[in-house]
């Protein structure tokens, strides 16, 4: 148990370290893995070996990223000092050959010196006229091997035969070196000859480099000329003459391009894309066929590379994408991107992995049409909802039918139901994310799912507004403020603005949104794809969270305007206040027990919403569910909370009475009852109702008047509520009325009865 601790601390330990401190040990000059091994699992047991096996996998992910953000940070100057060295070790070459040329020339003047002064010294004419003799023998003899050399140096450069031409420059070579170590050439002969081998060197490099810029040099005579070149000891400057025979290859087919394809800007996209990416391709193959992996060329065809696909995202984006993501073509301008990722993604295999850059070039103007294709959306919805009259219907013919996925529930395997905008509202977002998807490389999902948040926050605004009296308590809500929209008289039609919100944010966007998520994957993707799906649910999950938010601020203002109009008179004074209660006691008769009217009306627009929502959520019966129970929550707690009602029954002129705290008793069963029944009775509303009943009854009981002594049972409440109930919904019968006289409504006589259902209806 202490080992377990000890390991646990010392993984919690290092988990609080950086990358760095962590991996000192490992750079340490004496590092010995198997010590390491053997001191960190001598005495451990399975399950600490896993963890120390899974410590060490993550440190080694950690360090594999941080190298892979060195690299790129520091890529610029590492290509920039490779290049350096490269020259510099042509510059050196260069200098060693002079150098050499140098020695020579001082070795034949020395030479030249020293045969002089034999010759002045010398006393025997005989043998001086010998060795005269002999030299000038020798010495022709060479004039005539340079010459022959020469000759066929020039036979060789004019016919264009590379390959003799080397091994002739290599025999010269040999020959001169040969020369310099057993002296079986003169000074003059051997300098003659070195000057004459670096001239034909020269020549021959000038007639290659001039060859590899012919844009008529191709394949492997192009491959030939760069080798031969760099065998000739400029291997930095074929390299780069490589790379601009292909630029200029690909330059010169530009202009026939743009004319034969500048009507359609998807074939123009094809056949660009597959110019510039076969042209990097074959310069790759020609780049590792003569240079191999070495690192300074690798760097230099990558910064090369780099270049040609930035040029090219720029022909791309003046010709194609930028008309195209300005005007809101975003289908445009997914498809021509998804082409050239395709065609860029066949250079991986060669070891070129230039996607991040086409991301980062590309990824601007997608955003930018993204931009303008979510507000043409909302700007189309908002024409539309000034003309929608708000009822609901199937989508028009051609429109998107709802899936009837298996995910989803059975009641909404059917097409949905909703207002014109509504359904023109659905149908461009998920012809938006359809565009969409195929772009999934360039991680824009979470771009584009906050900006369909945007335009769905932009659309509730608007049905916010279009409720009634919107326009005095709407007024601030963002990007609505002038648009002019259709207000919803009726409340079936304010209910049809809630079943738009709540089923857009319930299932269609949330449905659409899935187009965004990678396809099922192949079984040798498996682990990988499934992973990526795994790991953006979460995302969209709280994405569907905020839709609801949304929509919960649409509901809560219906509630808040409702209640409003039920509480408050047009002339700004209350139907519900403490007059209602404090006045009953002044009456001598007993007055006829039935809820306050306020009550009655709310009780009766409860009933009316219910019947209407059953027709219009079918299959989201608890959104309608919440919806009752926080407009009911929303009358009570403005009664609870309302400092004006309790200051005059607390504290006003005339206290509240007995008579008063059984109406309002009354009153608050009345409403649990109702809510109970309709089966929107929330723990809170039945608190707060709770509460109400008791701060009335201590307000009673301030007065000096046992509260208890006058009210009747709990069952008088519940039967009287139960009574008016079925009043109010025309379900009562009152034909054996008079049978019990102990029953609540035995002194409701006939002409009563009429009078609470006149009472009732007002």
């Amino acid at each position: 148990m202490s080992r377990t601790s000890s390991i646990g601390d010392s993984a919690e330990l290092e988990g609080n370290l950086t990358l760095s401190d962590r991996l000192k040990v490992f750079k340490n000059s004496h590092f010995d893995p198997n010590a390491f091994v053997t001191s960190k699992c001598q005495t451990m047991n399975e399950k600490e070996i896993r963890h120390l096996c899974s410590y060490l996998v993550d440190l080694k992910k950690a360090s594999a990223e941080e190298m892979r953000k060195s690299v790129y940070a520091n890529y610029a100057a590492f290509i920039r000092t490779s290049r350096e060295i490269s020259d510099l070790e042509g510059q050196l070459i260069s200098m060693r050959n002079f150098l050499s040329t140098q020695a020579a020339l001082v070795h034949g003047l020395s030479e030249h010196a020293r045969i002089d002064s034999l010759w002045a010294a010398s006393e025997d004419s005989i043998a001086d006229d010998h060795l005269s003799n002999l030299d000038e023998g020798e010495l022709s003899e060479s004039e005539d091997w340079l010459i022959e050399l020469l000759d066929n140096f020039e036979v060789l450069l004019a016919e264009r035969r590379v390959e003799e031409a080397m091994q002739a420059l290599e025999k010269g070579e040999e020959l001169a070196t040969e020369s310099r170590k057993k002296h079986s050439f003169s000074p003059t002969a051997l300098v003659t000859l070195e000057t004459a081998i670096r001239n034909q060197r020269q020549k021959l490099a000038y007639q290659l480099a001039e060859a590899i810029s012919q844009p008529s040099t191709r394949g492997q005579e192009l491959r030939s000329a760069v080798l031969a070149l760099k065998n000739l000891g400029d291997a930095p400057c074929a390299h780069t003459l490589l790379l601009n025979s292909h630029h200029q290859k690909l330059k010169s087919s530009l202009p026939s391009l743009r004319s034969s394809n500048s009507s359609c800007g998807r074939a123009y996209t094809v056949a660009l894309s597959q110019i510039v990416f076969s042209t990097i391709a074959q310069a790759a193959s020609d780049s590792l066929a003569v240079y191999g992996e070495e690192p300074a060329y690798t760097s230099e065809l990558v910064t090369w590379a780099v270049r040609e696909t930035e040029a090219f995202a720029f022909l791309l984006k003046r010709h194609v994408l930028a008309l195209s993501a300005a005007s809101g073509g975003l289908r445009v301008v997914a498809e021509c991107i998804h082409i050239c990722m395709g065609h860029c993604s066949l250079l991986e295999a060669r070891g070129l992995s230039l996607a991040p850059v086409l991301l980062r070039l590309f990824k601007p103007i997608i955003e930018q049409a993204v931009n303008a294709n979510l507000k043409k959306i909302e700007e189309i919805s908002a024409a539309l909802v000034a003309a929608d009259d708000w009822l609901l219907i199937y989508p028009p013919a051609g429109g998107r039918p709802f899936s009837s996925s298996a995910s989803l529930g059975s009641a909404m395997a059917s097409q949905p139901k909703l207002s014109s905008s509504a359904n023109r509202f659905n149908s461009m977002i998920q012809d938006f994310l359809e565009d969409v998807g195929p772009l999934e490389s360039l991680q824009l999902d979470g771009s584009a799912l906050e900006g369909v948040m945007r335009v769905f926050n932009s659309y509730v605004n608007l049905l916010m507004r279009a409720l009634p009296s919107s326009s005095e308590t709407e007024e601030s809500l963002e990007g609505s403020g002038s648009k002019i929209v259709r207000i919803a008289e009726t409340e079936s039609q304010q209910l049809a603005l809630l079943a738009n919100a709540s089923l857009l944010a319930d299932d269609l966007l949330p449905y659409a949104a899935m187009k965004l998520l990678p396809l099922p994957p192949r079984m040798d993707e498996q682990p990988k794809r499934s992973s990526e799906r795994q790991s953006r649910l979460p995302e969209q999950r709280e994405w569907k969270k905020k839709l609801q938010r949304s929509v919960d601020r649409l509901r809560d203002s219906f509630c808040r305007q409702h209640a409003l109009d039920l509480i408050f008179t047009e002339n700004g004074d209350t139907h519900l206040n403490a007059y209602i209660y404090t006045s009953l006691d002044d009456n001598v008769e007993e007055p006829e027990w039935f809820p306050s009217p306020i009550l009655q009306e709310l009780f009766m627009k409860l009933t009316r919403m219910a019947s209407i929502a059953t027709d219009m959520f079918i299959g989201r019966e608890r959104f309608a569910t919440v919806l009752l129970m926080r407009l009911t929550e929303t009358v009570i707690l403005w009664l609870s909370d309302d400092q004006t009602f309790w200051e005059e029954i607390e504290e006003g002129p005339k206290p509240l009475g007995p008579l008063g705290l059984q109406q309002l008793y009354l009153d608050m069963e009345f409403v649990l009852l109702f809510s109970s029944q309709g089966r929107y009775l929330s723990r809170n509303l039945h608190q707060v109702i709770k509460n109400i009943i008791a701060r009335a009854i201590d307000a009673v009981a301030a007065s000096g008047v046992d509260p208890y002594s006058t009210l009747p049972e709990d069952d008088w409440f519940a039967e009287v509520a139960q009574i008016a109930i079925k009043m109010l919904t025309g379900k009562a019968n009152f034909g054996n009325v008079e049978r019990d006289a102990t029953s609540p409504t035995a002194s409701v006589s006939a002409k009563s009865v009429s009078s609470i259902v006149s009472h009732g209806s007002n």
